[in-house]
């Protein structure tokens, strides 16, 4: 009860700061407006045209006066499967804000879209040759995180925590970027204390709820956000995983608490009409106000978060009577499926399975891409019991899962 009223306390002096609306929708319409144009071609992963938003981003960082963290100053060089033929360099876009702390909150967003629509993903029917703007997925984003990087880069008072800001490249392809940096990060990681991740936050809607994901990484997100959100007179929904299909995952994997903003699918996702005339700018401008309430309360506790393993989702729009629990590796392009993280007390743990681990066949199903596993759970029952062909490292060995 104590630490309850504690964080009260805290967010009752940090709400003056959102009522001040800090972020401004015109900062945030011209972030979108240039990311989302035509001259940009829908930011194809490794793409020349991604590399005009990859500069426009890191001459943003660079005038406000953050510090590179790439590997080449801001910019983190790094192989894309486009294909099983085709690979390209692709780029993370890293800048960094030293306090002096010893620790660290991560904010970010993934700046690739689907080109032109010769790269998998797109939903028009005659895709190729269309130009996919891409300006809720994700140039929202993005502009989300260039705005908070300027809000704390110049707002003239020295938080508890420093601050990683990156938009990360090729998320349409697998959340290769946001895993590759969780995997060769340029800085500590176990300094991390949480990763906030923005990924379509355009299209606010004063009459239905934004989604809050990775709610259940730490229960503190319980315990800080609500009062902030009433404040602000925002409705929203969780979603306690801190899992999904965006970015947030790759640090979740990393045993980093996570929060995920997401202001819902529409008619428009992943088409060429995902157009900036269709952005709600105030409403976006008012969500990063509510963000860096949030922010500033959780700067101003005393200790770390409290990290918490969640349930792993069920692939959006199947529904199957059985799961395993299994967090899945996207870009692993086969045979087999690549095992990321296994949820507790869920089948997979019980058969032994772990991270790491690839799965050859599942019952009588061979799995050569996700799809197949994804067809695969379709067909077994609760209570049924089946062998799992998994190989780790060199060896091939047989496990029973019981659904």
């Amino acid at each position: 009860m104590k630490k309850y009223a504690f964080i009260l306390s805290v967010l009752m002096g940090c709400q003056s700061i959102a009522q001040a609306q800090s972020i401004s929708a015109k900062n945030v319409e011209k972030h979108i407006s240039f990311l989302a144009s035509d001259e940009l071609k829908g930011r194809g992963t490794g793409t020349k045209d991604e590399q005009k938003a990859a500069e426009y981003i890191a001459n943003f960082f660079k005038e406000i006066g953050l510090s590179p963290k790439g590997t080449n100053g801001f910019e983190q060089v790094f192989k894309a499967n486009i294909d099983t033929v085709h690979v390209l360099d692709a780029r993370n876009v890293v800048a960094y804000l030293d306090n002096g702390a010893d620790r660290t909150i991560i904010i970010g967003a993934h700046y690739d879209h689907l080109g032109e629509g010769f790269q998998r993903g797109s939903l028009d029917a005659n895709a190729k040759g269309k130009v996919h703007n891409g300006a809720d997925d994700n140039a929202s984003g993005v502009a989300g995180v260039l705005e908070l990087a300027r809000y704390y880069a110049k707002n003239n008072i020295k938080e508890a925590h420093n601050f990683l800001f990156i938009c990360f490249s090729a998320e349409e392809l697998g959340l290769l970027g946001s895993k590759y940096y969780a995997n060769n990060p340029t800085i500590d990681l176990s300094k991390v204390n949480f990763m906030l991740n923005f990924d379509m936050i355009g299209r606010f809607d004063e009459a239905k709820p934004i989604t809050i994901g990775g709610w259940g990484t730490s229960p503190t997100w319980g315990e800080a956000i609500p009062s902030v959100m009433a404040k602000e007179k925002m409705a929203f929904k969780i979603d306690s995983s801190g899992a999904g299909a965006s970015d947030h995952t790759s640090f979740y994997t990393k045993r980093i608490p996570v929060l995920f903003f997401f202001t819902g699918v529409h008619s428009d996702y992943h088409r060429p009409s995902d157009d900036t005339h269709l952005i709600n700018f105030k409403g976006e401008a008012k969500i990063l106000n509510a963000v860096t309430a949030i922010v500033n309360a959780i700067d101003k506790l005393p200790n770390r978060l409290e990290y918490r393993e969640t349930a792993m989702p069920m692939a959006r729009n199947m529904s199957f009577k059985v799961t395993m629990g299994l967090l899945l590796d996207y870009s692993f392009n086969g045979p087999g499926i690549k095992v990321d993280g296994v949820s507790k007390n869920r089948p997979a743990e019980a058969a032994g399975i772990k991270g790491g681990d690839l799965i050859l066949t599942l019952g009588k199903y061979t799995l050569n891409t996700i799809y197949d596993y994804m067809g695969a759970l379709g067909k077994f029952e609760k209570g049924q019991t089946v062998d799992a062909e998994v190989q780790r490292g060199n060896e091939k060995i047989t496990v029973k899962v019981t659904f």
